[in-house]
């Protein structure tokens, strides 16, 4: 594992504070290899933690005085007291998920407290591969280091992190990023229940690598069109009687499509089948059967493109592009939110280099730009380093 952040947390430690820290922990981005658009439906994903990762090197304080210091912001810090209101800041942005989780362990009755800490990481921003549910779940594990935090388990900080999120920072997630970031297992995927919460690790072959490819398309339409798709999903599980889609099937689906909107009817198939190809894919990943995933990942990008609506034509020519060089023996589709981002895939390890060399060579973003290419193993979940 990439030991970079670590000691660039440490440097920035020592440069604030004068001292060494005396804990040190990790959490891990993610990337989802299927399952997109589910977690609100109650559905189900299948994502897993990747070896890039924030760290956080800290040392306890005998007071209430919290003092952070970013190591990837110039060491800029941020400075407060746990016995008066936290309060969110205009900026910087960084430092209101590491306030948010303090105030939501404050107001759990939790024995906060004070503490001097730097952080450092390496999970590309801005790429969709969760670098603020890293950095979130990174603080809730460095508190639950202290005594008095022993019922605080991994979902249970993940839960943390996403209210964080939600109601501190205002970004209206799933949880899925946390309970990937705070669950993981290495060279596994996790099945995840976001409805029951229930984790379920998943082998993934070991012929086989993740490549990411970020493909330089900004998100910038993100944020409405979820809210739109979200609304959409909202009413056609409405319109069922159902508390979500998670709860339908796809034969009442097509018997009854006649009844819904178009567009609608196209919303609500793309999370049911994804539903579907989700219980598939584990399976497959667990059968190493690379062959089937490939098949599933490449229905879940038609899905998004033509149900969803929610790639854009730089992403299905990237995703084209790598499918041409893996053809049957591993998957490709776009990961994340949409209209931009990145391309996952599995890919045996043979095919890496062919794979990188294809979407430098063939690929350009729209704005110019060459496709950024990260290789990376499933690794475990939020923890501490002990070396």
């Amino acid at each position: 594992m990439n030991d970079m952040p670590q000691a660039r947390a440490a440097a920035a430690f020592q440069a604030a504070f004068g001292h060494a820290p005396s804990l040190q922990v990790q959490a891990p981005g993610r990337v989802n290899l299927i399952g997109e658009h589910t977690d609100y439906n109650d559905g189900l994903v299948l994502p897993c933690a990747i070896d890039y990762r924030t760290v956080i090197v800290a040392r306890p304080r005998e007071d209430r005085l919290v003092r952070v210091a970013a190591a990837d912001y110039d060491g800029a810090i941020d400075e407060y007291a746990l016995d008066a209101p936290i309060e969110r800041l205009e900026a910087p942005m960084w430092a209101n998920y590491v306030r948010g989780v303090m105030r939501d362990l404050v107001e759990r009755g939790l024995p906060v407290q004070g503490m001097d800490l730097a952080i450092a990481g390496d999970v590309p921003q801005g790429a969709g591969l969760s670098s603020s549910a890293s950095l979130s779940v990174a603080v809730c594990r460095l508190f639950a280091t202290l005594p008095g935090f022993e019922g605080l388990g991994p979902v249970d900080m993940a839960l943390v992190a996403q209210r964080a999120e939600n109601d501190f920072v205002g970004t209206k997630c799933g949880n899925m990023d946390q309970i990937s970031s705070a669950c993981g297992v290495q060279d596994h995927a996790l099945k995840i229940d976001c409805r029951s919460l229930e984790v379920q690790p998943v082998p993934i072959p070991g012929n086989a690598a993740i490549m990411i490819f970020n493909s330089h398309v900004a998100r910038g339409l993100v944020d409405s069109a979820y809210n739109t798709r979200r609304e959409q999903c909202e009413a056609a599980a409405r319109h069922f009687g159902l508390r979500a889609l998670r709860d339908l099937d796809l034969a009442t689906l097509a018997a009854r499509a006649a009844e819904l909107d178009p567009v609608v009817l196209r919303r609500a198939r793309h999370v049911v089948t994804e539903n579907a190809r989700v219980e598939a894919a584990a399976k497959a990943l667990a059968a190493g059967d690379l062959t089937r995933m490939g098949e599933l990942m490449e229905a879940s990008h038609a899905s998004m493109r033509d149900d969803f609506e929610i790639t854009v034509p730089a992403i299905d020519q990237l995703v084209g592009i790598v499918k041409s060089v893996v053809k049957t023996a591993g998957g490709v589709r776009m990961t994340g939110g949409g209209f931009g981002g990145c391309v996952v895939a599995l890919v045996p390890h043979a095919l890496v280099d062919a794979a990188r060399d294809a979407v430098q060579q063939h690929y350009t973003a729209p704005n110019g730009s060459k496709a950024t290419t990260y290789v990376c193993r499933a690794a475990a979940g939020a923890g501490v380093i002990t070396a």
